[in-house]
């Protein structure tokens, strides 16, 4: 029997519908962790190794802490973000720099434009072009280099994987997932990328809003529930979440994974196959209807045509 015969599928998590008929499919994988962190929910394998891309971010921020950086309020939160680039998530990073002794020349995150596709249009109107501050992730890495600066650590390093800030964080991932890294690879700003299980990640929110007070890990998850429009911004999902139900953490990573712990210890982590975030909706909106907690707007999300709704993408388990 060859690998390919073995192989199985993962479930099908989430289906887009147009005028009637089933267009496409989504596959995935997902684990629902209960209060006591034992599995209530698995679909598909969430024990194998992912990439969870930006849903590691506040545990790179509990690294930046312990290496000794003292943040707090928003500027911790964006220290965790995959900001939007809007003009007060541009400032405060600036403001970072500044306080620090930096400058954005510093950064070795690629330049960009903002994630929000509102402010884009905003941004490239005033004439402005791809920049480092305006990348989603800056804050972290501002937070890395202010932390490395502390420290009297390298900073034209500060991204490698054996920089002694990155195996800080390293040892910060392993300790909240309760497993082993299983990859290191580089993620899309740079920054080294920590593969864990989805099981892993699950258990590293659920630790992170458990955690005792002042600890850096709790300290993370309440500068995040806090000041959530820094984590993402006005108008995205995690912002949304957290300031409607009290107590939640929510982080989302590229390729389409999605992380959340509720106060009371109850964690989801989930990856849809093909990377498509336009189900990450439809499928947390119906995890959380599982477990009880009811968004409004969380899940809904219409297929267009002709400019009005013809459909809509929606989970199936």
């Amino acid at each position: 029997m060859t690998a390919e015969d073995s192989f199985i599928a993962p479930p099908v998590l989430a289906e887009v519908v147009r005028s009637g008929f089933v267009e496409s499919r989504h596959r995935g994988s997902l684990v629902v962790l209960a209060a006591d962190g034992s599995v209530e929910l698995s679909l598909g394998d969430p024990h194998t190794p992912v990439f969870p891309r930006s849903s590691n971010k506040p545990m790179q921020a509990a690294g930046v802490l312990r290496a000794g950086l003292d943040l707090s309020g928003e500027r911790l939160a964006i220290a965790a973000a995959s900001h939007s680039g809007e003009l007060f998530h541009r400032d405060l990073v600036r403001r970072l720099l500044a306080e620090h002794g930096l400058d954005a020349g510093q950064l070795q995150c690629p330049p960009d434009l903002p994630l929000d596709p509102v402010e884009q249009e905003t941004y490239l109107a005033s004439g402005a072009v791809r920049d480092r501050i305006a990348m989603n992730c800056s804050g972290k890495h501002t937070a890395m280099l202010a932390a490395s600066a502390r420290r009297g650590w390298p900073l034209e390093s500060y991204l490698d994987p054996d920089h002694p800030l990155q195996e800080l964080i390293h040892r910060a991932v392993e300790e909240a997932a309760g497993e082993r890294v299983a990859a290191v690879g580089t993620d899309g700003c740079g920054a080294p990328l920590l593969a864990i299980s989805l099981t892993g990640l699950a258990r590293a929110y659920r630790s992170f809003v458990l955690a005792a007070p002042d600890t850096p890990e709790r300290r993370v998850a309440d500068a995040m529930r806090a000041h959530p429009e820094y984590v993402a911004g006005t108008r995205r999902p995690d912002t949304a979440l957290m300031r409607a139900v009290p107590g939640l953490l929510s982080k989302m990573g590229a390729e389409a994974v999605q992380a959340v712990a509720l106060p009371d210890g109850r964690a989801v982590a989930f990856k849809v196959e093909d990377g498509a975030g336009r189900v990450l909706g439809p499928v947390l909106g119906r995890v959380l209807d599982l477990m009880g907690v009811r968004v409004e707007g969380v899940g809904r999300v219409a297929v267009l045509g002709g400019g009005r709704a013809v459909g809509e993408i929606r989970a199936v388990f």
